[in-house]
């Protein structure tokens, strides 16, 4: 679901976008009340965040054309002035809510599940397309991820994805889904993180119509949407213990309750499950039901951290620049800025590295993507200085630096081996002897 974001002020706007993004939605920003009209217009969003202050046209300018042109559209203005009279003059001019900022992310989050009721046409919405969220890397560990995928896909088996915030788990899911026998039929997704305890329920199993206040007609609930399809539970470690027992009959038993009803529905769903949680240990904290772990995981994939997979990193970064709408493209990653993604320590994952990417391609000053074009802080490095053992071997410290040289060889060269020789200035003969040697060897 598609939010605008408008705020002069960019690291508050990233800042926030961020957080929407890890709730599950789709953010499109705007620095001034001219911009975001524009991108109202051409592509329209299901709500708008706007702040209050802005130069020239402020947030109040945007809501009356918004109410103008989308009076349909939940528009949420943000202000780090709060007074009685912009607040009563945001209400009367029908915003949906008017907030003081900073907005912690579980005010956040429940605020935008009342703004933004459930769509239920969401059930006939396809997986996304291959080629826009195609799964890329030939590190070992993605590789075992491509092969598990390819064993996985035409079986019913309930799947349980672990991995980092960041690192692609719903891609996996899709792919999952895209290359099975169902995948002519829906893909949902929900995010469990993202919808209170006391709608989670409505949202996955439905509700009879007068089963609560508010519930003005029947709910499918997305169970039954996904109806000979897939439903990928996203952040399924963050869903409460009472609604994990009501998960675990339903993947035994195939039936669902409507909330309100006595109705037991059957339904015919592969149920794809995903975390960034250490399932383990949540579970000796008594936070997860190790019944409902044990019944999740009989196909287990884990998503390897982008940190782990420093060849993959390069290649990742072009196919993100290719998609890139920049005003110099296409572009290229020079050999320094190669390097330094190669050095920086990813805590955001593939996500960060995609939204680097786009940043580079709007702030470039050419086709050829630098090291200040990519913007990355200077707390987000990792030391790739080697840690060797001074009072060890020689062989150990000179293999060590071998194994890191090849690994930064092959990165800056999108893994074309006769290239990163000539780099190294080795023989191809010479590098694929050392691989083996170090284990590299893919």
């Amino acid at each position: 679901m598609n939010i605008l974001l408008v705020d002069d002020d960019a690291a508050f706007r990233d800042s926030l976008g961020e957080t929407l993004e890890d709730l599950g939605y789709s953010v499109v920003q705007a620095a001034s009340t001219r911009e975001a009209l524009e991108k109202m217009r051409g592509r329209p969003p299901a709500l708008a965040i706007v702040d209050l202050r802005m130069p020239r046209d402020d947030g109040m300018v945007f809501l009356r054309a918004a109410r103008a042109e989308r009076p349909d559209m939940p528009c949420i203005i943000l202000t780090g002035y709060a007074s009685s009279q912009n607040t009563i003059e945001a209400m009367r001019l029908g915003a949906y809510d008017h907030l003081t900022k900073p907005i912690g992310r579980e005010q956040l989050r429940e605020l935008l599940v009342r703004a933004l009721p459930p769509v239920e046409s969401a059930a006939v919405q396809p997986a996304p397309d291959a080629a826009a969220d195609e799964l890329i890397g030939e590190s070992p560990a993605m590789r075992q991820v491509f092969k598990l995928i390819g064993q996985a896909a035409a079986s019913d088996a309930t799947v349980m994805i672990l991995g980092e915030t960041g690192t692609g788990k719903e891609m996996v899911a899709c792919a999952l889904h895209r290359n099975g026998p169902r995948a002519q039929k829906p893909f949902i997704a929900v995010n469990c993180a993202a919808i209170p305890a006391d709608l989670l329920e409505s949202e996955l199993f439905g509700h009879a119509k007068g089963a609560f206040t508010g519930a003005h007609a029947d709910r499918l609930g997305r169970f039954r949407e996904a109806q000979g399809g897939t439903l990928f539970l996203d952040e399924i470690g963050d869903m409460s213990l009472a609604t994990q027992a009501k998960i675990l009959r339903v993947l035994q038993e195939r039936q669902v309750s409507p909330l309100g009803s006595s109705q037991n529905i059957a339904v015919d769903v592969r149920v794809v499950a995903a975390t960034h949680r250490d399932l383990a240990a949540w579970i000796e904290e008594g936070h997860f039901r190790q019944d409902l772990w044990y019944r999740l995981q009989v196909i287990t994939v884990q998503l390897p951290p982008l940190r782990e997979r420093l060849g993959d990193i390069v290649p990742l970064a072009e196919h993100f620049l290719r998609s890139a709408n920049g005003p110099h493209g296409p572009h290229r990653l020079s050999a320094q800025a190669a390097e330094s993604l190669v050095n920086h320590s990813w805590p955001g994952n593939v996500r960060e590295l995609r939204n680097a990417m786009q940043r580079a391609a709007l702030l470039s000053k050419g086709a050829v993507i630098d090291v200040q074009a990519l913007g990355l802080t200077s707390h987000g490095h990792s030391s790739m200085r080697l840690e060797l053992d001074w009072e060890g071997s020689l062989e150990s410290a000179v293999a060590s630096v071998e194994r890191e040289m090849i690994i930064r060889a092959l990165t800056r060269a999108g893994q074309n081996r006769a290239e990163a020789a000539r780099l190294l200035g080795i023989s191809r003969q010479q590098l694929y002897r050392k691989l083996e040697q170090l284990g590299l060897q893919a």
